[in-house]
């Protein structure tokens, strides 16, 4: 298995920080119909060489490689938020 694969990264347009990351540029037949009706119509982020030596800032190299290998399409949900952070420390 080699350790660097190339992907692209789609953004939602409905979803702030959802992203679609894609195995080949532009192909997404792989991706589930339902899945692009709900993420909206893909807008182009980057391209990228994915490295497992190199991290990646919110998920797991070897699993959006593996799933990239596999499926053809890895999905990158939003973060989730802790309210928490927003109301401040109660001791």
């Amino acid at each position: 298995m080699s350790d660097a694969l190339d992907c692209w990264i789609y953004k939602s347009p409905r979803k702030d920080e959802m992203y679609l990351y894609l195995a080949a540029e532009e192909d997404f037949e792989c991706v589930p119909r339902e899945l692009l009706d709900h993420f909206g119509a893909p807008r182009f982020a980057m391209q990228l060489t994915l490295e497992r030596r190199r991290p990646l800032a919110r998920e797991d190299v070897d699993t959006v490689m593996q799933n990239l290998r596999e499926q053809g399409f890895h999905l990158q949900m939003p973060p989730k938020l802790d309210p928490s952070l927003y109301h401040g420390n109660e001791d």
